[in-house]
């Protein structure tokens, strides 16, 4: 299937902007345990599915006319010595959304190159472009490294019938 790469590119941006980082579209979940969320326009539906929360490995896929056209995966999180600070996980969190929604409109896989907020500090590094990309995000707290998240994704190609 031959996909309009800025259509994609512009539903992505949406479905973020109306995902995890809006605290909106949460949905049954078709795993146990996991965390889900949605969203759909027109023939373009958005599932975000991760699992955890100090640690919360995930996949965000994108379908177009019901056939999966792109995904991402992602795993990270917050750095160990924080794993029982649930008060100050919970204030990264809040800051990552902040981070999240304000996402580059040309690359938004995750949040802006760099997003800063009193004694906050994210910056993300991407290689490539929405067909095939890596990268890696990071939150600072007062130059501190609190949180560290590697993501990979890209278009999926599959074997015309």
């Amino acid at each position: 299937m031959n996909i309009d790469q800025e259509q994609l590119r512009n539903f992505l941006f949406e479905a973020n902007a109306n995902g995890y980082a809006a605290n909106e579209n949460r949905i049954l979940p078709q795993r146990p345990g996991f965390k889900e969320l949605e969203y759909q326009k027109g023939e373009w539906y958005f599932r975000d599915s991760y699992a955890g929360w100090y640690m919360a490995p995930g996949q965000e896929v994108i379908y177009f006319k019901n056939t999966p056209v792109w995904t991402m995966a992602y795993t990270g999180g917050m750095k160990e010595e924080w794993h029982k600070d649930e008060y100050f996980t919970s204030e990264t969190f809040k800051f990552l959304k902040e981070a999240l929604l304000a996402m580059d409109k040309d690359k938004p896989y995750r949040g802006p190159m760099s997003f800063r907020r009193d004694e906050w500090w994210y910056i993300s590094k991407i290689k490539g472009e929405i067909d095939d990309f890596i990268g890696n995000e990071k939150i600072y707290n007062n130059n501190r490294l609190v949180f560290e998240q590697n993501f990979i994704g890209g278009l999926i190609i599959g074997k015309e019938d």
